[in-house]
């Protein structure tokens, strides 16, 4: 059984992987930890950008151990820099 998952991409990651909002489906069970995997496995240039990013879930911040249900909508974060 696989569930999907709405998954919103912000700043850099999104210019990087060239969408800013995209449909995920893992199976079910899959943890945030998972995600992160799934969207650098088809762009590996994001890899750094994913691995420092936040990640919320439902609009609230996750932990990469946290378990996704069906319908979950997700946001990816990267880390903002300034001056």
């Amino acid at each position: 059984m696989s569930n999907s998952f709405v998954v919103h991409l912000f700043a850099a990651v999104a210019e990087r992987m060239r969408v800013r909002v995209l449909e995920l489906t893992l199976p079910a069970g899959s943890t945030v930890a998972d995600a992160r995997a799934w969207l650098t496995r088809f762009t590996p240039d994001v890899v750094d950008l994913i691995d420092r990013s936040a990640v919320a879930v439902n609009h609230e911040y996750a932990a990469d151990d946290r378990v996704l249900n069906p319908g979950d909508e997700l946001a990816v974060i990267p880390p903002v820099s300034g001056g």
